[in-house]
């Protein structure tokens, strides 16, 4: 019994490494939350940062479409194992146990999974209706997967007047908020793999091309291009901001936290003039320092 435990606790550990190397700024937030309910984060992370990764790592990029396709498909069969409680690796066994304490539907899992079936085929997005499922599938449904973790308040459940909207439409907002930051964020990264994930209806509406994007080229018309779409990812998390007060307690905090460091991307794609392609954004520490304690307020007054 005391082996499967520390078996246990060592590949959480491994999930609280990974989050903290690969998402700094979410990492952050996570450790705002009490520890039960940060480790499940980070086992949610892990599992979501390995189905990315059989499209886009290093070892991915050099297998052939049929290749990466059964992997998908290897993957999709192993998660449904796991919500089976038919576990193969310690990795495995986090997510279960994550499962077992915050009950939750495996349908987000396999949407995940979906979205990154899109990016088999799928280089571009000719407007913004397709661009919005694919961020539903790959980031929305990361919003589906913690909610149940971070919980509701039990004064808004037990009470008899009782009246809380579905918590899932902000959940999904701030999945999808994330998604479109990241977009923006590496469209200089992206370009070098093909992938142009910026509606191609808008591009041409504001006078640029998709040769200009792919070259990298820095204009008028593409810096009004970034701030349409800046602006567009700043009103989804706006939309999120209204489920943040239904939180338990213990979650608004840290929610309210990993949302203002993300939105704080975008603040600094525009103070890099909105050269994605030669500088990466993020959120300076001096910036972390002051927005913390501004997000503990917010989850005290909101």
């Amino acid at each position: 019994m005391k082996n499967s435990i520390s078996k246990l606790n060592n590949a959480y550990e491994i999930c609280r490494k990974e989050t903290q190397e690969w998402a700094k700024t979410f990492y952050l937030g996570t450790l705002l939350l009490p520890q039960n309910k940060r480790r499940a984060i980070w086992a949610i992370y892990v599992w979501c940062r390995r189905t990315d990764e059989l499209m886009d790592s290093k070892e991915a990029l050099q297998k052939s479409q049929e290749e990466l396709s059964d992997n998908l498909n290897e993957w999709e069969e192993n998660t449904k194992n796991i919500f089976k409680g038919q576990i193969k690796t310690d990795l495995d066994a986090v997510l279960a146990d994550t499962i077992e304490h915050f009950p939750q539907s495996i349908n987000p899992y396999l949407d995940m999974i979906e979205g990154q079936r899109m990016d088999l085929t799928k280089f571009r997005y000719k407007t913004f209706e397709e661009l919005q499922l694919y961020c539903y599938r790959v980031a929305g449904t990361v919003g589906l997967m913690t909610q149940n973790v971070m919980g509701i308040d039990s004064a808004y459940t037990s009470a008899p007047w009782s009246d809380i909207p579905d918590p899932s439409e902000a959940a999904v907002a701030l999945g999808i908020a994330n998604q479109l930051t990241n977009i923006l964020r590496d469209v200089g990264e992206d370009r070098q793999r093909g992938r142009i994930y910026l509606p191609l209806d808008e591009i041409r509406k504001f006078g640029y091309s998709e040769e200009e994007l792919l070259d990298g080229k820095i204009n008028k018309q593409w810096k009004r291009l970034m701030a349409f779409q800046l602006n567009r990812a700043r009103n989804w998390f706006q939309k999120s901001e209204d489920g943040i007060k239904w939180l338990s307690g213990d979650a608004r905090w840290p929610v309210w936290t990993s949302l203002r460091l993300y939105r704080g991307i975008l603040n600094a794609i525009e103070k890099n003039d909105y050269d994605v392609f030669n500088n990466r954004a993020y959120v300076k520490s001096t910036v972390k320092a002051i927005e913390i304690p501004i997000s503990f307020i917010l989850s005290r007054i909101k």
